[in-house]
């Protein structure tokens, strides 16, 4: 086993250690892993090696279900599986071996000290444990790290608060969005957030923890400073913001090879440029990961870090994803950039964006639910300016009552889509 991972180690250190890591796993998996030993060749030249996509592995598990044929190891060395969220259609399933789950565990044991978490902290998990990687390795790791932690699965948001606030907890992991759900909630019923010992607000899942406009948005509503997080099912816990830089994270680069290239040309983009993150796993050999193409759109910050650690800094955190980009009469625009225009507004409570693709020319139409008592016409129009302004299109806007856009826990599905032939895609998570 290697060293645990780490967050103080020099780029000319990393370059050896990655070295190390990735012989050794390509050395565990090949030929024994049927789907990489089969789509490799040669192993001479990483950067030749063929990209992973999730649609491959998707197509492999549905040709040898249920795991497919991406396991290393005989089926009795598992006894974790994990599953994504089939946000984008039918899931994908994960296992791990003891060996891998211990070593998430060190992960998030290590972003959590990142962040400044400490054995004194109490930390709040207000969603469902499901089958989904992230609640039960943040939950385990800050157990063995001697935290007292709250599980808030099936309970209602008021009943939450109320747990949350009985039990002085002082850090919440959840969504962007269910952050701002509950402080919508907490407003509703007098409770005082900013005056509650919440301290810290980890949010991961969906862009949102690194979007200024979405943050501020939190840090108000809870008095707490929030910090963003990246991880997948896949993947694993691999990426926090540190303390002194906000709108940003760190990967962990001792447990994965991080590159960021052209979805278009699949070729390297250079730092300060904007690409699709793709990632080798060094630490899941028995799932493993060679050059997976994420589809997360991201930007490697070039300049070193104020909080001195050397490992890879993506500004803007995760920005989007690959395949959201809305095109509107010639204009190219993601969802991320529409949600900080409009939560940038305090007015607006909730919102939904639908593509309209039946008429000659895609219409782009935003309804917007306003908070009680604001005035609702000055608010369409101030964000219609705003997008006319910001983005150089025009956007019908429009508000709804009270109560009557969708709330969610987890990531949120705020895009839809109204296809030509008449029928309409499901929502997309924004």
């Amino acid at each position: 086993m290697f060293a645990e991972p780490r967050d103080d180690i020099t780029r000319a250190e990393l370059a050896e250690w990655q070295a190390r890591r990735l012989a050794h796993l390509l050395t565990e998996i090949v030929p024994a892993n049927r789907f990489y030993a089969r789509k490799f060749h040669r192993l001479d030249d990483f950067s030749r090696l063929p990209f992973t996509t999730k649609a491959e592995l998707l197509e492999h598990q549905a040709q040898h279900p249920p795991y497919g044929d991406i396991l290393t190891y005989p089926l009795e060395r598992y006894n974790r599986l994990h599953q994504t969220s089939g946000t984008a259609g039918k899931p994908l399933r994960w296992l791990d071996t003891p060996q891998s789950w211990s070593r998430l565990l060190d992960c998030w044991q290590l972003m959590l000290r990142m962040v400044g978490v400490t054995p004194a902290d109490r930390l709040f998990f207000p969603f469902s444990f499901g089958p989904f990687l992230g609640f039960w390795t943040a939950f385990e790791a800050a157990s063995r790290m001697g935290c007292l932690c709250l599980p808030g699965g099936g309970l209602s948001s008021s009943a939450r608060l109320r747990f949350l606030l009985d039990n002085d907890a002082t850090v919440v992991l959840c969504t962007p969005t269910y952050a701002l759900r509950l402080a919508e909630v907490a407003q509703s019923e007098g409770i005082d957030l900013v005056g509650s010992s919440v301290r810290k607000v980890i949010v991961a899942g969906e862009p949102g923890g690194s979007i200024p406009a979405t943050r501020g948005r939190i840090e108000r509503a809870w008095g707490a400073r929030v910090f963003d997080h990246t991880g997948m099912t896949e993947t694993g816990p691999l990426g926090i913001e540190c303390i002194e830089h906000p709108g940003g994270l760190h990967l962990l680069e001792t447990e994965c090879l991080v590159e960021a290239i052209d979805p278009a040309t699949t070729l390297p983009v250079s730092p300060g440029t904007e690409g699709e993150l793709v990632l080798t796993t060094f630490d899941r050999p028995g799932s493993p990961l060679i050059r997976y193409r994420t589809g997360d759109r991201v930007r490697v910050d070039p300049r070193p870090c104020p909080c001195g650690r050397a490992l890879v800094r993506l500004d803007g955190g995760i920005r989007g994803r690959v395949d959201d980009m809305i095109v509107i009469r010639g204009n190219n625009v993601h969802p991320e950039a529409l949600q900080a225009i409009l939560l940038h507004q305090p007015e607006v409570c909730e919102y939904r964006i639908e593509v309209d693709r039946t008429q000659a020319l895609p219409v782009l139409r935003i309804e917007v639910e306003p908070h009680p008592h604001a005035a609702a016409d000055a608010l369409a129009e101030r964000i219609e300016s705003a997008v006319r302004t910001e983005l150089l299109f025009r956007a019908e806007v429009r508000t709804v009552p009270p109560g009557t856009l969708p709330r969610f826990e987890m990531k949120s599905r705020r895009t839809v889509q109204k296809n030509d032939d008449g029928t309409a895609s499901e929502p997309r998570k924004s």
